[in-house]
């Protein structure tokens, strides 16, 4: 494992309540990578992603993401780890009856952060990183799909994270919707964190390429693409 390397799972098995989901995972995902995960319901994508933030505990095999090896990983050392992923959800998983600065305040607050300005700083940076500074005080639910993940990236970015882990972030929205969010996610990328993004959106692949890991039958494989 290189300096570069920011997740890599060696000889892994990955299991839900002792199903076994996933086994002999070999795959590494360098900084500022962007990797697409893919695969049918049920393959495996989510599960995948909710061991590398500690929600699913490794089976077997080793794991380190962003530094910390997940098979040695204290209970206590679990927030410590997420505090360096920043994870989208297909449903966006706001509070939704809070308005957007309450819903990013909460998350610094439940993260340690105490000073008022750079709190206000903060928030208006990573609003203005997805082009939603001027919806500092709407609620979420005067705002359209699109607009709500874009607060939900931007919650995903409020710790500096060196991950962005997204689960079907473009699920719930439209082709055109669906682009921007894309863009942001690559400018998240380009800028020098990693994102990993389980999708099963085949024509947003090929609009978007990168590489791709293709979770089917119990295993992660390297896809080649043509062309």
């Amino acid at each position: 494992m290189t300096e570069n390397t920011i997740i890599n799972f060696s000889d892994a098995t990955i299991a839900l309540q002792y199903n076994l989901i996933l086994n002999d995972v070999n795959l590494s995902v360098k900084k500022g990578e962007f990797v697409y995960l893919i695969g049918k319901t049920g393959s495996g994508k989510s599960t995948l992603l909710r061991t590398l933030y500690a929600d699913v505990e490794l089976y077997q095999g080793e794991c380190t993401v962003a530094g910390f090896n997940l098979k040695t990983l204290r209970r206590k050392d679990i927030p410590y780890l997420r505090r360096k992923l920043g994870v989208v959800f297909q449903d966006f998983q706001l509070l939704m009856d809070r308005m957007v600065q309450q819903n990013l305040i909460f998350v610094l607050k439940a993260t340690g952060w105490n000073d008022k300005k750079k709190i206000e700083e903060k928030i208006l940076e990573v609003l203005t990183m997805v082009g939603m500074e001027t919806k500092l005080h709407k609620m979420p639910h005067e705002l359209s799909g699109g607009e709500q993940q874009r607060i939900a990236i931007a919650r995903a970015l409020l710790n500096d994270p060196e991950i962005i882990l997204a689960d079907e972030p473009t699920g719930n929205l439209d082709p055109e919707t669906s682009d921007g969010i894309m863009k942001i996610l690559f400018n998240i990328s380009n800028s020098g964190r990693s994102v990993l993004m389980a999708t099963h959106d085949y024509a947003l692949i090929r609009k978007f390429p990168s590489r791709i890991l293709e979770c089917a039958e119990g295993k992660i494989t390297e896809m080649v693409v043509a062309g």
